[in-house]
């Protein structure tokens, strides 16, 4: 399993997945990747046909907008209500809240505006001084260096960040801990990766001594990472892994890294879905206080106590259930209808599944 990737090889299709059938126990095994784009690739190209019936891969808390809380959008949308611009990135406006959404907001006044970058929310504050611009700003380890980097560049004096970034690996140290998620192996994020590398994994997964394969998204990476995961297991040899050699390095990109230090510093955060994890969030340093949002605003702490009813968005973002296992799932909701924050949103299981067919070969 070593020689060089093509992306189209149909004959190292056939040899990896004769790998993985081998290598396969015969007692069910759980592999759970926490990457929105992880679960497009096996989804869209049907890529659990190639496992066999003991294998089973599920999404965790890969997808940013389902695990950012309500009251953090809630939140959001009462700076808006004291006159602030809301700049946030559009697979959030129509997560449901605490009551409402970013969009529903919109349509009753408040000023809520898409943007494709935090660059973006710069240049509205600009152009409109002395009107008060907040970054709503959302995503994991990819997208928190160039939040970062925003805060270190000499912002506009009337610019302030709302800060909900996450940390992918004590999110999936968490899920270890919870009950009946019986996870196996770890199918690890490439595009946060990039950033981290493969020690990025290593402290908080340390305790747990579990098989993580860092995986690419194209099919033959999946099913690479896939025939890693369960050589590991085989061999009851559980290590971090790279799979995804041609992007991933051991100690990761360290420009973004010191960024990320330099600007921010962990706390503990609430997951949507889950519930609070310790060291998981990433807010603004005590210099970089003239940012916060949240103190400009005086906005107080809000609790997340939404509970939505026969939803099941926290069983999929605990990797506990599957898109289809939900009794509203493409019937109440669907994506023009979404009744929970995994139905919004590219990287949502819910979303993928509906689009994709789910677990039905193409």
């Amino acid at each position: 399993m070593s020689q060089p990737f093509h992306f189209s090889d149909p004959k190292r299709a056939r040899e990896l997945a004769d790998a993985i059938r081998i290598l396969a126990p015969r007692e069910p095994v759980k592999l759970v990747h926490v990457c929105g784009t992880h679960e497009i690739a096996i989804t869209r190209n049907g890529l659990r046909r190639f496992l066999p019936e003991s294998v089973r891969i599920l999404e965790g808390p890969g997808c940013p907008v389902c695990v950012t809380p309500a009251a953090d959008i809630e939140t959001a949308i009462r700076m808006g209500e004291k006159g602030a611009i809301v700049c946030s990135f559009g697979d959030m406006l129509r997560v449901p809240g605490m009551d409402r959404s970013l969009e529903s907001a919109r349509s009753q006044g408040v000023d809520v505006r898409t943007v494709l970058s935090a660059d973006e929310a710069i240049r509205i504050a600009r152009e409109l001084k002395p009107r008060e611009v907040v970054f709503f700003a959302v995503g994991f380890e990819t997208t928190a260096p160039m939040t970062a980097a925003v805060a270190v560049d000499n912002p506009p004096a009337n610019l302030s960040i709302l800060t909900s970034h996450k940390r992918i690996p004590p999110a999936m140290a968490a899920l270890l801990d919870l009950p009946d998620t019986g996870i196996a192996g770890y199918l690890a994020p490439g595009h946060v990766s990039t950033i981290l590398g493969t020690k990025g994994y290593e402290t908080d997964l340390a305790r747990h001594r579990i098989p993580v394969v860092v995986g690419g998204f194209e099919p033959l990476d999946v099913l690479y990472a896939v025939a890693l995961l369960l050589r590991q297991i085989h061999d009851k040899t559980p290590r971090v892994e790279n799979g995804y050699p041609r992007a991933v390095s051991e100690g990761g990109n360290p420009a973004a890294l010191k960024l990320l230090d330099t600007v921010f510093e962990t706390a503990d955060a609430m997951w949507r879905g889950i519930g609070t994890i310790p060291a998981s969030g990433l807010v603004l340093r005590p210099e970089f206080e003239r940012l916060d949002a949240r103190r400009r605003f005086g906005v107080e702490a809000l609790e997340d106590e939404v509970e939505i009813r026969g939803c099941r968005c926290p069983d999929v973002l605990t990797a506990r259930a599957v898109p289809s296992d939900c009794p509203l799932f493409a019937t109440r909701c669907t994506p023009l209808s979404p009744v929970g924050p995994c139905m919004v949103g590219a990287e949502g299981a819910c979303s993928i599944w509906f689009r994709y067919q789910g677990e039905r070969p193409l």
